[in-house]
């Protein structure tokens, strides 16, 4: 377990993580942590007192790595952009657990479960984060049979979502 403490930071005008509020993780912890990477990996511990597990530590590009700090963790913490935090973490190695319905789709489609056991254990938590990032139980079963229809077409899971956008695109050009 590594210990350290930081400033909780926020992205201004940044692509898509502008607003994101994130713990920069210097190179030389990250190191300790998992030596020579350079892609994104998970890792679970504590922010203060507050227990995380299967969080996204991702490369900036500089050597150092971020971990988004989402608002449930904000909440736990009780912490705001600019507060002092005291990190612990080590790496995380237990895979997610797939949701129920998706599993069973995966039983009922083989070629699709065959892809998604050759993805990179990253791509598949993206599915099945995705998945289970909306309670709504019709929009879950669409997310669902997206992911089955991307994993058929041997998508991973940024593949399937560039091709989800330019479909809307092509459907809706205003």
């Amino acid at each position: 377990m590594i210990h350290f403490e930081t400033i909780l930071q926020q992205f201004g005008e940044k692509g898509d993580k502008t607003g994101w509020t994130y713990i920069q993780v210097p190179q030389d912890i990250a190191a300790e942590l998992q030596p020579e990477s350079r892609k994104t990996f998970r890792v679970k511990g504590k922010l203060d007192a507050f227990a995380i597990k299967s969080v996204a530590l991702m490369p900036m590009g500089d050597g150092s790595f971020m971990l988004p700090v989402n608002a449930a963790m904000r909440k736990g913490i009780r912490k705001a952009k600019g507060a002092m935090v005291k990190v612990s973490i080590t790496i995380d190695k237990t895979p997610p657990a797939i949701p129920a319905a998706l599993k069973e789709c995966l039983d009922e489609e083989p070629q699709a479960w065959e892809f998604f056991q050759q993805l990179t254990l990253s791509h598949r938590n993206y599915f099945i984060k995705w998945v289970e990032g909306v309670k709504n139980e019709m929009l879950q079963a669409k997310r669902i049979a997206q992911t089955i229809d991307a994993l058929l077409l041997k998508q991973n899971y940024v593949e399937m979502i560039r091709a989800q956008k330019a479909k809307k695109q092509k459907d809706n050009p205003f």
